[in-house]
């Protein structure tokens, strides 16, 4: 089961986090190198170059407006694949991804996958997903998620989920971190239907902690050549990663 030539990848980030984002991106070409996704990154001031994989759109400031504006013109049903810049991916199984999400973008019934399962989908699973199990035809099992438990981390969806989500959030929201409780305001749709694996196929790490860099993207970020602008040159000493395989 092939996957489409190109998938839109919408990422959340600022031009203040332009390094982090180009770190998430080299991230991807480094442990999946002929990845379906061509980045939508947003910008206010700081631009760039197109490129097959990276698109710079201009977007408001505010981060309810930047993701509301990246998907305007998108249909409601089309798929993409959310990628918030404060997680990059470590390591990936690729081929079983990549057949994850054809599957998932052929079926009505499925309206978000994600291919990583920790912490709370996997450590408190009576809170966070459905008891009824739910198998593709290549035997991989699925578990519905509840209300908008990892809508966060780097997965699959079709557009009106995200839509949806951000459309009723307030207007304005003073940080991303803010965002993850504001979200628990938001009623998620039965209609909108978001699964997880039961198996865990990734293990991302996370670029920041309350606006400092953590110790393992800064160590990254380092060994890729990137250039760190002055506000992410003093990690917080903390190893923090997502999944483990």
């Amino acid at each position: 089961m092939s996957l489409p030539d190109k998938i839109k990848a919408m990422v959340l980030t600022c031009d203040r986090y332009r390094a982090i984002t180009e770190h998430m991106i080299f991230q991807y070409d480094r442990v999946w190198p002929d990845h379906p996704f061509v980045f939508h990154v947003p910008y206010q001031e700081l631009g760039g170059s197109d490129t097959e994989r990276t698109k710079y759109l201009t977007a408001p400031s505010d981060i309810k407006g930047t993701v509301l504006h990246m998907l305007t013109g998108i249909d409601d049903e089309e798929w993409i694949y959310w990628c918030v810049d404060d997680k990059y991916p470590i390591q990936l199984v690729t081929d079983k991804i990549a057949t994850l999400i054809s599957h998932a973008m052929r079926s009505p019934e499925v309206d978000g996958l994600l291919f990583c399962r920790c912490r709370a989908t996997l450590n408190n699973p009576k809170l966070t997903v459905y008891p009824r199990k739910v198998k593709n035809p290549f035997g991989d099992v699925y578990l519905e998620r509840k209300a908008w438990f990892q809508i966060w981390i780097h997965q699959v969806l079709r557009a009106k989920v995200l839509r949806y989500l951000f459309t009723h959030l307030p207007d304005q929201i003073p940080s991303a971190k803010a965002m993850d409780e504001l979200k628990n305001s938001v009623r998620k749709l039965p209609e909108h239907r978001l699964f997880v694996t039961r198996e865990n196929f990734a293990v991302f790490g996370e670029s920041t902690r309350r606006g400092v860099i953590t110790q393992n993207c800064y160590e990254s970020m380092v060994a890729a050549g990137i250039e760190l602008p002055e506000w992410f040159r003093h990690p917080d000493g903390e190893h923090v990663t997502l999944g483990k395989l």
